[in-house]
């Protein structure tokens, strides 16, 4: 019988192959905070809660995590994987081995997975986007600027047809974007086909009357065969474009539609997270879950609004936005700020994040005093005052769509 010593290292860097994920712990009463950290790297790899006759020094000495970078008054600390413990390619096992069991332990009362480190030999694995923010913006024919985008409001309730006409008059008014929401589907008084085919042919329209490329995502969150083909009937239609709630159709469904490799532009959006990433000392973060979307190859993710009314602030955002778009084997993602944003908000967005974000307004643009053709314009006047260096009060004075919205929601 093989007794494990303990995998915690006072010294150790980690090699370029391993996987690190950075964790915070608070051990169980009674637990030192090393035992605790031990346990979750034991869990996580190759251990259980005893000693083992079937585990020999080599394997152990082989393929054994190490805890390293201990810091007790932060509760922090890293593990190094070898990349051996890792199926190439596969997120479920990812998700099974270092978010799995371990957050159930009776040795931990609260654990957070802050980051996590994937090397080259593991990335590489993966798809990951097909077509990243060069390629959206390549797409649609914007070099530079923000991209606009809006959301269908209210978010159930309007009809095939009513849906199609909002989509309308918001490219009309500037948007370059338009999307289903996260819990539009297919329901019995907006089915998926008739609304991907009536919003679609008004695309065409607005194109045509615009002359600017113009793009609709709808959403095809479904079981995964029907999401699959609900995704081909998109591009069968002449759509760009699919959204998906990744964390509602889960990571193994996200990959086999890339996989698929339809030439679809993927928007990934993420409802849900907050069930396991907002309590700051338990669960795993945004950040990581950002990284997984980008191995699954989406080529769009929402990522916060800083300014807006959800809960993220700047570091964390910023931080999202670096890990998806840091270089790496798999091209960059591209950064979507979404909820609770009006023009006002743009400023400061744009200030913070710089160009290379897409900005999405619901209640922003379909809010507007005038309707939503004159809210799609106050965006995109708000982009380009921005742009400019203009200051938001000084551009509405000449751009009376800008200025009605900033005085319904001030600065």
């Amino acid at each position: 019988m093989i007794a494990v010593k303990s995998f915690i290292r006072q010294k150790y860097s980690p090699k370029a192959t391993e996987l690190v994920a950075s964790f915070r712990v608070k051990p169980a009463r009674n637990i030192s905070f090393k035992n605790a950290l031990d346990s979750i790297a034991r869990e996580s790899s190759i251990g259980t809660w005893t000693k083992l006759c079937t585990l020999t020094d080599a394997t152990a000495k082989r393929l054994g995590p190490k805890v390293f970078a201990l810091n007790q008054e932060k509760h922090s600390a890293k593990i190094a994987y070898p990349i051996e413990l890792f199926e190439k390619g596969s997120i479920p096992q990812f998700l099974s081995s270092v978010c799995g069991n371990i957050f159930g332990m009776s040795d931990v009362e609260k654990l957070r997975l802050d980051d996590v480190f994937f090397p080259r030999a593991y990335t590489k694995a993966f798809r990951g986007p097909k077509f990243g923010i060069n390629g959206v913006r390549r797409k649609l024919g914007i070099k530079k600027r923000p991209l606009v985008g809006t959301i269908v409001k209210p978010k159930l309730g309007l009809t095939s047809k009513e849906h199609a006409k909002v989509a309308y008059n918001a490219w009309l008014g500037g948007c370059d974007l338009v999307k289903d929401d996260e819990n539009l589907t297919s329901l019995k008084f907006n089915a998926f086909k008739k609304r991907v085919e009536l919003t679609l042919r008004m695309r065409e329209k607005a194109e045509q009357e615009t002359g600017e490329p113009k793009a609709y995502m709808p959403n095809v969150t479904a079981e995964a065969l029907e999401m699959l083909e609900r995704a081909r009937f998109v591009k069968e239609q002449g759509g760009r474009y699919a959204m998906v709630d990744i964390l509602a159709a889960g990571f193994s469904a996200l990959q086999t539609l890339r996989k698929q490799d339809l030439g679809l532009i993927l928007h990934a959006h993420r409802a849900g997270h907050a069930a396991f990433t907002r309590n700051n000392e338990h669960g795993i973060s945004m950040l990581v879950t950002a990284k997984l979307a980008r191995l699954a190859g989406v080529d769009q993710l929402h990522v916060g609004a800083i300014f807006g009314k959800m809960e993220g602030g700047k570091e964390e955002v910023k931080g999202i936005i670096k890990g998806i778009t840091e270089k790496s084997t798999l091209k960059p993602v591209f950064p979507v700020c979404s909820g609770g944003l009006h023009p006002a908000r743009v400023y400061p967005l744009i200030e913070t994040l710089g160009n290379d974000i897409i900005i999405q307004a619901g209640g922003g643009i379909h809010g507007h005093p005038l309707g939503t053709i004159k809210g799609a314009r106050a965006m995109r006047q708000a982009v380009e005052g921005a742009l400019e260096g203009i200051e938001p009060m000084e551009y509405a004075l000449t751009h009376k769509e800008l200025a009605m919205a900033l005085k319904k929601w001030g600065l």
